[in-house]
């Protein structure tokens, strides 16, 4: 019996790109990734404008650079991981050590669950500050609506994300778990089998006539 752990089998194998690809967790990972190019891309690019009174540079959710920056700085921050969390679980089939897997999968969990309530907190924040905003005329609006729209996707993609992780450290606890239980039987086994001679040589002994000198 092939004994697995954390979603992969625990013998190592090769690399298949095509399974890869189809799993759910690789197509939640690519929508993190593209949620966080576009909130982050978006205010690096459209995030800005001109302020007419000081002629200074302003962020255009009510003129609040906090809000600008910590968006930005949880998406940049968000793709990176992102991209090294993509190549680890490419990597994950190829690891031999659970507890090397084990300690992928939790790191996996807590960043996830982390980044699940900063995506929160930020599709808040840049929803308020922008509710608040009331010069809108020199602000591009459909700019500032994207930013605030893929924050909130993201709050789900990650969440749906922790939980597929913590899913996986589950199932990995206990294959393990089962698999140690399944194989107590096989070490008595040799035990048992080797008594069938011993059994077969008495009766054999018992029956053969006995011949004694005189």
């Amino acid at each position: 019996m092939e004994t697995t752990a954390y979603g992969a089998s625990l013998a190592g194998g090769s690399f298949d790109f095509v399974k890869y690809i189809k799993q759910p967790l690789t197509i939640l990972r690519i929508l993190n990734w593209v949620f966080a190019i576009v909130v982050f891309a978006t205010i690096v690019a459209e995030g800005y404008v001109n302020d007419k009174e000081s002629s200074q540079v302003v962020c255009i959710f009510n003129h609040n650079d906090g809000a600008c920056s910590y968006g930005m700085g949880i998406g940049v921050l968000a793709f990176l991981a992102t991209s090294a969390f993509i190549f680890a679980d490419a990597y994950l089939p190829l690891m031999s050590s659970a507890q090397e897997r084990k300690r992928l999968v939790m790191a996996d969990m807590v960043f996830s669950g982390v980044w699940t309530f900063l995506w929160f907190v930020c599709f808040c924040l840049l929803a308020n500050q922008w509710t608040n905003t009331t010069e809108r005329q020199s602000i591009p609006v459909d700019a500032a609506q994207a930013i605030i729209v893929f924050s909130f996707f993201s709050v789900f993609t990650w969440g749906v994300v922790t939980f597929l992780a913590f899913q996986r450290f589950r199932q990995g606890v206990g294959e393990i778990g089962g698999a140690i239980a399944e194989s107590g039987p096989d070490h008595i086994s040799p035990y048992q089998g080797s008594t069938l001679p011993k059994k077969k040589a008495l009766h054999t002994l018992a029956s053969s006539p006995v011949y004694f000198g005189i």
